[in-house]
């Protein structure tokens, strides 16, 4: 892969198939923690570490192991596992390093073991047959923008808390409204020609 090949993976995963705003995935993490800006900030930092590395090690599951045994039906338990497995280090790392961000994560840190963002990317990498450097490259730029939509919602939220919205749209409402208008906005991107 040639570095026009690597730039369009990223743009096309940051802006373009944004996996929050445009595919829908993570959404669970992106409503809970997008809150306050902090803990966004720390959950987009351990969703980034934990789409590249599990694009990596899954790439070299499948590759070596998966595909050269026949054991293909087994690749979304195994992804799972690995998954599960990152998630796990990155959880006992920050509750010994950084015990303020593990506690303003809380419930969510767990969540990014289930986040299908994560098992997303790396079923996507397969299907789409992205060299190993390819893959890593799309796990990092998708947790780059699952990072950006989740610090833009973050900034977005802490704004709405003093504007005057109507109790109607307090809360989830204009949560949801606002989520849907950063996805038509992302919606622009789609029409980008990269190459």
């Amino acid at each position: 892969m040639n570095i026009g090949s690597l730039f369009i993976i990223a743009v096309s995963a940051i802006f373009i198939n944004n996996f929050v705003l445009m595919k829908f995935l993570g959404i669970c993490p992106f409503m809970g923690v997008s809150k306050k800006l902090d803990s966004a900030l720390g959950m987009g930092g351990a969703v980034i570490f934990v789409m590249t590395i599990a694009s990596a090690v899954t790439w070299l599951v499948q590759r070596y192991v998966l595909d050269k045994h026949g054991l293909d039906y087994l690749q979304t338990i195994v992804f799972i596992v690995v998954i599960a497995s990152l998630v796990q280090f990155i959880e006992m790392f920050l509750q010994k390093s950084i015990p303020d961000l593990y506690k303003a994560l809380g419930i969510f840190l767990p969540l990014i073991t289930t986040n299908c963002a994560i098992l997303g990317v790396t079923i996507m990498n397969i299907t789409e047959k992205y060299s190993f450097i390819g893959a890593v490259v799309n796990g990092l730029s998708a947790g780059i923008g699952f990072t950006l939509a989740l610090i833009m919602m973050a900034g977005i939220r802490e704004k709405l808390d003093l504007a005057d919205v109507p109790s109607a749209f307090k809360g989830v409402p204009i949560t949801f409204i606002t989520a849907s208008l950063m996805s038509l906005a992302f919606m622009g991107f789609s029409g980008m020609k990269i190459g």
